[in-house]
């Protein structure tokens, strides 16, 4: 039975709903059309994991396994997942790959130039146009390199408005960490072709740790992350 969560239509989430997840707290239920969306926090550095999954067939996937097997498992129950999918290969986002990959057979897939920092072969490469058909709905994949190689985002569409998953290459108020001058440049590059140039405002972004936020709400600043840096 699933008891710890907070199940909320998604026309409920324009008015105040931030995607707030505590590592010990419930996780959030969404449904947009044929999309089902599970959020939760697990582990020590507030990852959140991102259940998604098909409403009419019941098959999903899991995006990242951070931590806390147990709790991930709880989450996925009930559902069909096809494959892990990373969104990068840093340690706090892939913690429970060896209890779920190893221990319950579930494949992991991820970008080959995130290899050097996996435990082991992903089960499947992905790279930037794939096309991931899971039940009745798509999820397509974006690479984005900077935070890490071969860092990938991932988006899906409901029926009100389409659902990006975005690792730690965005967040609200800024992408992730790069560590050069140039990679700051490369993150920013890549932000504006491939996500802010071709896709709309009312685009809902889950961030790999912390609240989520819209395309909409970040398009404005930019100009002002270019030139801060980072």
């Amino acid at each position: 039975m699933e008891t710890d969560r907070r199940g909320e239509d998604l026309h409920d989430h324009d008015d105040g709903y931030t995607g707030h997840v505590e590592p010990s707290g419930p996780w959030i239920d969404r449904r947009d059309g044929p999309v089902e969306i599970r959020k939760l926090s697990v582990g020590p550095m507030n990852n959140n994991a991102y259940v998604v999954s098909c409403a009419a067939t019941r098959r999903g996937v899991l995006i990242d396994a951070p931590a806390d097997a147990d709790r991930l498992r709880e989450a996925i129950a009930g559902r069909e997942i096809e494959a892990i999918l990373l969104t990068h290969g840093h340690a706090d986002h892939l913690g429970a790959w060896e209890e779920l990959r190893d221990g319950d057979g579930l494949p992991v897939w991820g970008h080959a130039a995130d290899s050097p920092l996996h435990p082991g072969p992903v089960d499947r490469q992905l790279s930037e146009g794939n096309r991931l058909v899971v039940g009745e709905i798509t999820i397509d994949v974006i690479h984005i390199a900077a935070h890490t190689e071969g860092s990938l985002l991932y988006l899906t569409s409901g029926t009100l408005r389409p659902h990006l998953f975005s690792g730690d290459t965005l967040f609200p108020g800024g992408h992730g960490k790069t560590t050069t001058p140039h990679d700051h440049e490369r993150i920013m590059d890549g932000l504006e072709s491939k996500i802010f140039r071709r896709l709309p405002d009312e685009i809902w972004v889950y961030p790999g740790h912390g609240d989520d936020t819209t395309l909409g709400a970040e398009r404005p600043h930019l100009s002002e992350w270019r030139a801060r840096g980072w």
